[in-house]
This record gives C-alpha cells, structure tokens and sequence, in this order.
C-alpha cells in the first residue's frame, strides 16, 4: 500500500535522529520518525553543559552531576581532575533520556511509527522506503523526497548506499546499570566519573565507571574481538564492592570513531550520528556530536527540500567537521599513541595530574572546541608531552 509522499523519513530515533526529525517538522516539513523498539546503546550518559543551552535539553533530565573526574593508570595510579568553578558533567540515562528526545520531536510535528528498516526502492515515482512493523511481520512502504540514516554504527542505511560505509572502524562497547549505593568502602563514589587506563581491562580503549544518581554505569570498549568485555566488567564491579548490586539492565553495541568520508549518496539520502561515524575518538563521547549532526541533518535537509539540488546535503559533513573535526583529528592521534601499551597508559595518566593539562581538558569538554586563550598553557603542555614521548621525564613515584 503507498502512501502519502514524505518529505524526510528519519530511520533511528536517537540522539541524532531525533534532533533532526524536530529540527525539520519544526520548519513545517512532513517528517516520519521510525524507530526500533526497546533498543538502548551502551553509553556512560555523559553530557557537557553546552548540550544543555544549545538544543534546550531541561536539567531535569540530569540524574546526576558530576564534579570530578578520577583516571586510574596500569599501576592504580590515581589522578583527579575537578571540574572547578567552569561547569559539570551532566549525567543522562539514555532509555530516558532518547524517549524525551522522541517526544519532542513528535511534538515538533513528526509521525512517529515503531518498525525495523528493510531497502531503499527507486523508480519513476520517487523513492521508497521499504520496513517491518513492531511484530517484524508485516513489510510495508512509504514515499519520501528524503532518507536519513541514524540507525547506528553499522547503519543498514550507510551500508545499502554509500560504497565503504560498512568499513567504519569501531570498538565494540558493553555497560550493566546497576543500582549503586552512594559509595562503597572500596572507592566507588557516586559524585565522581572514573575512567580505567589499564591493558587488563582493555587492551585498546578504556573502561568507565560513571554515576547515574542511584544507578551506575559500569562499561568498557574494546576493537578486540577476542577480549571479554563482561569478564573486564564483573572484575571492576568486584574491585569496587558493586558485585551484589542488582542488574537493571546491560547493553552492547558498536561505536564508531572516525567519521565517514562521505555522508551522502549525492541524490536523496544523508547520514547522521553513529551511522556517520561522529563519536568522539580517545573520549567515545557520542551524545553531543549525534545531536549536532542530526541538526547539520536536518539544515542539509532543509535545503535540499527547498531547492531540490541534491549538492546541498554535502553540507552536512562539511558544517561539523568546520567546528569539530580539528577536535576528532587531535583525539585520533592520542587514541592511537597513548592507548596502544601499558606504559604509554602509565604517562598519559601521569599527564592528567598537571594543572594546564587539567584547565584546558575541562575548557574545551564544555565548550567543545580547542582552547586558544592561554598560548602559554599550550606551549608548557607541549614540552611536557614531548618529554614523556622521549621518556626524559620520570614517572611520579
């Protein structure tokens, strides 16, 4: 059965897909948002301020903010890293949270519907897009001027339509929330984010433990396919007295760490979020960067809707990775250097106590964007860093 032609079908209702469905219903654009049920990625939560004020997220939304920062190193060094004066780190449950976003976007305008995304058909009439419904048995059609893909890391979307979507490098990510006392003897503290730097836990990426008010996201990552991410897990919830706290739920999934080269087909379908690769590098901070791309969506979108020149979806990429994409490059190249062994993991800990290292992180986490303010604090850090590339620096004992 065809049905009314859509301006823009949005296949996946998170973070991004959400944001753009809103974005272009509240323009007054006819937008279907389709979304698989009971799908939760695996994610710490964690939300900067900026989030907050640019896309009018309400700060009842937070189930916790965080102060603090501990990087734990190979050794169980241990380095906190306050946040200060500056901010926090908003804390998001993602079943919540991803819910809201939908509604919204519904409010907004959209038509919502639950069903899994099957192909992309062209003819002489336009296209469609072909899905399941809730039950996954009936296959059904609908017309659209306009496909966005926000159906994750390995987006059926990308992979249908952009040459080389499917060879996206991800590491493979998986979290239990359990329910959390406010501490534990054995250093567990719920107004704190923790962050593991150890080979045992992970041998190419880092493990979290982050707090959610009364629950607790404990997860890892890891593009090792033979490593046990539930063993890293079940030994952190033992080492920090968590093993008898009640399982809520668990999640795994793939996260993708280096935008796509191309986030168009060129003529009726654009890519947003983990479909187009926009997950931090080094941090794995997604939520931020999945709604920024899903509004770069939705303004690509609108233009193309309104001039009908397909040229005008590249604009998307080319509108993040302006004011992002130096941030991914420089977390690209510390992801690859400092989490490839041990004693690598060991300095980049150690670096994390200095004072500049600690100041600028925390500047360009809430404004997203590198710091430029103090050239000083640059120039120290850089001779600092060298140092412990060379190894003329010794470890703090």
């Amino acid at each position: 059965m065809k049905e009314a032609i859509y301006d823009a079908v949005v296949i996946g209702g998170g973070p991004a897909g959400a944001t753009a469905a809103a974005d272009l219903a509240g323009k007054g654009r006819k937008v279907l948002l389709l979304d698989r049920a009971g799908r939760i990625k695996p994610c710490g939560g964690a939300v900067p301020p900026r989030l907050l004020k640019d896309f009018a997220i309400p700060d009842s939304l937070l189930v916790a903010r965080a102060r603090s920062a501990r990087m734990v190193s190979p050794a169980n060094r241990r380095v906190d890293m306050p946040v200060g004066e500056i901010g926090f780190v908003g804390m998001v449950d993602r079943d919540v949270f991803d819910e809201w976003l939908r509604a919204r976007a519904a409010a907004a305008g959209a038509e919502r519907r639950t069903g899994v995304f099957e192909r992309i058909e062209r003819d002489e009439d336009g296209t469609a897009v072909w899905y399941r419904d809730a039950r996954g048995e009936e296959l059904r059609e609908v017309r659209t001027r306009l496909v966005i893909g926000a159906d994750g890391a390995r987006s059926a979307v990308a992979r249908q339509n952009l040459p080389g979507a499917e060879r996206i490098p991800c590491v493979f990510a998986y979290h239990e929330i359990v329910a959390s006392p406010p501490s534990t003897p054995e250093g567990f503290d719920g107004g704190r984010c923790d962050v593991y730097y150890q080979g045992k836990l992970s041998p190419d990426f880092y493990a979290w433990v982050f707090p959610h008010g009364e629950t607790a996201s404990i997860g890892v990552g890891s593009a090792n396919k033979g490593f046990s991410l539930r063993g890293a897990v079940k030994e952190m919830r033992g080492d920090l007295g968590l093993t008898d706290c009640a399982t809520i739920r668990s999640e795994g999934a793939p996260i993708p760490l280096k935008p796509l080269k191309r986030w168009d087909n060129g003529r009726d379908v654009l890519l947003a979020g983990d479909a187009a690769g926009v997950v931090a590098p080094a941090s794995g901070e997604g939520i931020y960067y999945a709604m920024t791309g899903g509004r770069a969506a939705a303004d690509a979108g609108e233009a193309f809707l309104a001039t009908g020149n397909p040229r005008a979806l590249k604009s998307a990429r080319k509108a993040f990775m302006r004011e992002h994409g130096r941030v991914f490059w420089v977390l690209g190249i510390m992801q690859r250097f400092w989490y490839s062994s041990d004693e690598r993991r060991e300095r980049f800990v150690a670096m994390c106590a200095d004072a500049d290292v600690q100041e600028l992180t925390w500047q360009a986490y809430m404004n997203k964007r590198l710091v430029r303010a103090k050239p000083l604090a640059h120039l120290r850090i850089f001779f600092k860093d060298m140092g412990h590339l060379l190894r003329l620096r010794p470890l703090p004992q």
